[in-house]
């Protein structure tokens, strides 16, 4: 006889460990199915901030979710330390959003006005700033410091989740294919992967950029699609930056070990993991124009990841409107890392009925 669980998750990046992670915590008899490793695709890339304030303003319908989520932070690495011993490298060193003209600078000076008083943020001028971080480039006019936001190690957070998930109680099937759904009904039963049908009272979709194609079996469609980033890393024995810096297109992200990541371009509309030159390029120069000193930096290594964003530029965190016992949560973009331990608890209440006010959504019919 088959074994049945009582939720079923298809994806094992940060979304689907974060989920699985919160409902064993809750007693649920829990499988996720990864089709490679855990945090083998967008949550392996990612560069890990935790930038409540990168692309959001405090009139974003995600800027609520997003600050409690990143509050969550604290508490869940000190949690899967002492679960499975693992350092997720969580740090609370702020971020600088730096403005390279003025019309940015009062871009960001208004944005200021509208987030929460307990966030603290700062406007630094042109002096303040270079007091802040000395090696920047002086061509900045200006820059919002945000001192309570911070970054992780992306993929041992996501090693973490699955970890602790397992010593909890939960499965994991790494190496496992999900082909199609089973369908009895008007209800999602189970899925069928390449170790045969697997039952569950609830199956959950959290595949990032590689929903679209499996939910399209059961004629249920996301309006969303892959854009791919790239990214590299440096060394450097000096501290060049305390806090993560960030412009439109290109920040840099302190590590422990003096490693710096840098990151992203963005193509959209494809699936293509190559990394180009003209991006790297591009990535070089706009980090060097801000931080001059990488370029006496030792390389490392550059890589790629697909990112789920949708037409609407918002995730898609609920339940199937045409299917019983379907969910989905995908299509976060390049807020993952951040949205991930909210989007877990979410996940988590959803399943077990309860009321959670942060985020309403229903997903395509």
């Amino acid at each position: 006889m088959a074994k049945q669980y009582d939720v079923l998750i298809v994806g094992g990046g940060v979304i689907g460990c974060s989920i699985l992670y919160q409902l064993t915590k809750r007693g649920k008899k829990a499988l996720l199915i990864e089709k490679n490793q855990l945090a083998s695709k967008a949550s392996k890339a990612a560069a890990g901030m935790l930038g409540v304030h990168t692309e959001l303003n405090g009139g974003s319908p995600l800027y609520r979710v997003a600050k409690n989520s990143r509050n969550m932070y604290p508490v869940l690495a000190r949690e899967l330390k002492e679960v499975t011993g693992m350092d997720i490298e969580y740090v609370e060193n702020g971020m600088v959003k730096l403005a390279r003209t003025e019309e940015e600078a009062q871009t960001l000076i208004s944005v200021a006005t509208k987030l929460d008083q307990d966030e603290e943020v700062e406007w630094l001028s042109s002096p303040k700033l270079s007091a802040f971080e000395p090696l920047l480039s002086k061509k900045a006019t200006g820059g919002l410091f945000i001192p309570r936001d911070g970054n992780v190690a992306a993929p041992k957070l996501t090693e973490a989740l699955g970890l602790a998930s397992v010593r909890l109680g939960a499965q994991v099937n790494e190496y496992t294919d999900v082909y199609d759904f089973i369908v009895e009904g008007s209800r999602i039963s189970g899925v069928q992967t390449s170790i045969g049908p697997l039952y569950a009272s609830e199956i959950i979709v959290a595949g990032g950029a590689w929903s679209q194609s499996l939910l399209e079996r059961v004629g249920v469609t996301l309006h969303s699609y892959p854009v791919k980033g790239e990214c590299f890393s440096v060394k450097c024995s000096r501290k060049l930056v305390e806090r993560t810096i960030f412009t439109e297109g290109c920040y840099i992200v302190p590590k422990v070990g003096g490693r710096f990541l840098i990151g992203a371009t963005e193509h959209a509309h494809t699936f293509d993991e190559t990394i180009s030159v003209s991006g790297m390029m591009s990535l070089m120069k706009k980090a060097t124009d801000i931080l001059p000193e990488l370029i006496h930096a030792d390389w490392e290594k550059a890589w790629s990841g697909i990112r789920p964003q949708t037409q609407g530029g918002l995730p898609i965190i609920g339940r199937s409107e045409r299917w019983e016992g379907l969910s989905i949560a995908t299509g976060h973009y390049r807020n993952g890392i951040l949205l991930a331990p909210i989007t877990g608890v979410m996940m988590a209440d959803l399943i077990e009925g309860k009321e959670n006010r942060l985020l309403h959504s229903h997903v395509g019919s």
